[in-house]
């Protein structure tokens, strides 16, 4: 995205402004703060959806994959960009898992064979045998937003949105959903995330972007990012509790690194003990 601006029909206001975004190949980048900050039109755009399906202005340049977003619309982009929605039942339709998995690569026109040779893949990589014969209905809230994942997966997009994904689930379905990001990303799918949760993200993103007032205000490695305590705190996202943790040290007079990470946090026990 370049110099993106983004308002909806009848707004008088944009809703994204000035927005400069790039992901590449295999990424798994998390887009964090607070909520009405553009991260779900930013989504909109990337999908196609904006103002092909969503009514409104959108001008600079967009572009996945050589494609011009704005120009294709969200048909234009099947197979390419795969967008899962925060509330599964927006997405889930089918009477079955089965019929869920097959729906993405049957509208693409695809040989039965090729069908089931990616419903078995995703099933393998996301673990959803016992799955298949259920309505999704019956699924919790995790497994079912897992099934939305994977029903976009079957297209095998270039490209994974995922627009704040565990925001309605309990404790046992978010682990089920960061669990198969973090395996997406190891496949080497482009994942972008719409996520809070900053302790998740600074242990498996490989860049975070921090948004407010519909344009981004930071931007870089999760270290680089969650060091600055202070200024991500001003807009509205809360630092890893490591983090927190060293700046108070600090403020106390005690010199030691920021971890943002768990696992570097021996850091703060150095030589004091």
């Amino acid at each position: 995205m370049r110099n993106l601006n983004v308002k909806y029909l009848g707004s008088k206001d944009w809703t994204l402004r000035a927005v400069d975004f790039e992901a590449n190949r295999g990424e798994l980048v998390i887009i964090m703060g607070p909520s009405g900050c553009g991260k779900t039109t930013l989504f909109r755009v990337l999908a196609g959806l904006i103002p092909s399906l969503l009514p409104g202005t959108v001008e600079g340049q967009a572009v996945v994959e050589g494609i011009d977003v704005v120009s294709s619309g969200y048909k234009g982009l099947a197979g390419v960009v795969g967008l899962v929605y925060q509330n599964p039942e927006m997405q889930v339709v089918t009477r079955s898992v089965l019929e869920e998995l097959a729906m993405g690569p049957e509208n693409l026109g695809l040989p039965r064979e090729e069908i089931r040779a990616r419903i078995d893949w995703v099933v393998d990589m996301l673990n959803l045998h016992d799955f298949l014969g259920r309505d999704p209905q019956t699924l919790s809230g995790g497994e079912k937003q897992l099934v939305a994942i994977a029903s976009v997966l079957t297209s095998k997009p270039k490209v994974l949105l995922l627009d704040e994904p565990t925001s309605m689930l309990d404790h046992r379905g978010t682990r089920l959903v960061l669990d198969a990001i973090a395996e997406l990303k190891k496949e080497g799918l482009t994942v972008i995330v719409a996520e809070h949760r900053v302790e998740w993200a600074a242990e498996v993103a490989d860049r975070v972007v921090v948004m407010g007032r519909g344009t981004i205000l930071l931007e870089g490695k999760p270290e680089e990012v969650f060091s600055r305590v202070e200024d991500i705190q001003r807009y509205g996202v809360r630092p890893p509790g490591v983090a927190e943790v060293a700046y108070e040290l600090r403020k106390r007079g005690v010199n030691v690194p920021i971890p943002v990470k768990m696992s570097d946090s021996w850091v703060l026990l150095g030589e004091r003990g």
